[in-house]
């Protein structure tokens, strides 16, 4: 349909196995998402694009470890390994992903003292990545999300296009978690009751 967009969410090697921040099981999800892109009219990538020294990276915080929180100006933020570092090869797409038919790349996370996980907000939650206005001006009303990881970029992506007036599926068999104390089922639960559909 022309008016449904699929949103690829950092389908990038740092989130796959072998990556500095791999999600459990990342590559195996590319197959089907390649699936989903030849079946979609309209396809997105985002693409985690940390400047070297981020903020949101523990190695910024000397005394800190990955996965420990750390209160920033915008509130809590995980702190998580070096990755995704620009023009680095963990921030390329994943080898085997079809990403050639994407109609726009939106890259988040590029603001040194600001982390990125939804792809229409930075994490202060009010700092637009344009997202939101290049689907409404394309007549784009819903759409589908993948990718990595889905209790951190793909939850908040969702949740920030239900707000935004989206109609919004995530397909779960296309994603994988990282579960950082509960927070897969948390998140989860959460897109649940916020009226996204859960394929």
């Amino acid at each position: 349909m022309a008016d449904e967009a699929l949103v690829v969410i950092d389908l990038q090697n740092d989130f796959c196995p072998g990556g500095t921040l791999a999600v459990a099981g990342g590559d195996e999800i590319v197959p089907l998402v390649n699936e989903m892109i030849r079946q979609s009219e309209h396809v997105i990538l985002t693409q985690d694009w940390h400047p070297a020294g981020h903020s949101s990276f523990a190695s910024s915080h000397p005394g800190h470890q990955p996965f420990q929180t750390v209160t920033m100006p915008y509130g809590e933020q995980t702190l998580w390994p070096d990755h995704c570092i620009q023009g680095s090869r963990g921030a390329d797409f994943h080898h085997g992903l079809a990403w050639t038919k994407a109609e726009l790349v939106i890259r988040k996370g590029f603001r040194p003292a600001i982390d990125s996980y939804s792809a229409f907000y930075e994490n202060d939650r009010t700092t637009p990545t344009g997202l939101a206005g290049y689907l409404r001006e394309r007549g784009i009303g819903a759409i589908t999300l993948a990718g990595l990881a889905t209790d951190f970029c793909v939850a908040y992506s969702a949740l920030d296009a239900v707000r935004l007036g989206f109609s919004v599926t995530v397909r779960l068999d296309a994603c994988r978690g990282i579960d950082l104390g509960g927070s897969l089922d948390a998140m989860t639960a959460r897109m649940r009751e916020a009226g996204v559909a859960l394929g």
